[in-house]
C-alpha cells in the first residue's frame, strides 16, 4: 500500500490526514493530530475500506472532542492570550482553545500536543484571583508550549519574552511553598 493523503471537514476545519503503511504494526492504526494534520500509519495489509472506517472515527472523535470543549472556551480568556501572543511572541503562536476549568488540583495550566484535543489550553479556575500578571504568566507558559512542548533551555529562553516572569514565578513558588505544595509540579 503507497502513502496518500486525504482531507477531513472537523465543524468547517479542513483537517489534513496523511496514511502511511507501518511494518511494525500488525493489528491496529495509530494517529498523532498536531497543527491540523493527523499522521495516521496503518498495518500494510489494510484496504481501503478498513482505512476509511478508520479514519471516519479518527473524524468522529476529534468532532466530538472539540465540539465538548469549544462550549467552555472562555472569550476574555482567549482575547488576553491573543494579546499575550502579539505582545511578547509576534503573533507567532497557535493554539485551538483556551478555558478555565475546575478539575485541576495540582497543576495551574496544561496545553495539549497531540492528539484530538491537539493545541487546547486549560486553566485552573483556582487562579482566577491571582495577581494579572499572574495570570498572564502561566498564559504565556502554556502558549509557550505550542512551540516547545517541554522545558528546554530554549523553551525558558523564549518564555523570558513575557516580562514578568520571574516575578510571577516568584509569586506562584510563595504560594505553593505557603500551602505546602510543590510549585515545580504546578506548570505543565
Amino acid at each position: 500500500m503507497p502513502t496518500f493523503e486525504t482531507v477531513i471537514d472537523v465543524s468547517g476545519e479542513q483537517i489534513t490526514i496523511q496514511v502511511s503503511p507501518d511494518g511494525r504494526l500488525k493489528k491496529t492504526a495509530r494517529w498523532k493530530l498536531h497543527e491540523g494534520v493527523v499522521k495516521l500509519r496503518v498495518p500494510p495489509h489494510l484496504v481501503k475500506k478498513d482505512i476509511d472506517l478508520i479514519i471516519e472515527r479518527i473524524q468522529t472523535k476529534i468532532t466530538r472532542k472539540r465540539r465538548r470543549v469549544d462550549n467552555y472556551t472562555d472569550e476574555t480568556l482567549s482575547r488576553r492570550a491573543n494579546e499575550i501572543n502579539a505582545l511578547y511572541f509576534g503573533g507567532e503562536l497557535a493554539w485551538r482553545s483556551i478555558r478555565w476549568v475546575d478539575n485541576m488540583a495540582h497543576r495551574l495550566g496544561s496545553c495539549t500536543n497531540g492528539g484530538p484535543s491537539d493545541g487546547d489550553i486549560r486553566l485552573s479556575s483556582r487562579i482566577k484571583n491571582y495577581p494579572d500578571y499572574v495570570v498572564d504568566y502561566v498564559i504565556a507558559h502554556e502558549l509557550c508550549h505550542r512551540k516547545y512542548p517541554n522545558h528546554s533551555a530554549a523553551y525558558w529562553d523564549y518564555l523570558a519574552r513575557y516580562p514578568h516572569t520571574e516575578k510571577a514565578k516568584g509569586f506562584i513558588e510563595g504560594v505553593f511553598f505557603a500551602s505546602g505544595g510543590d510549585p515545580n509540579a504546578a506548570l505543565d
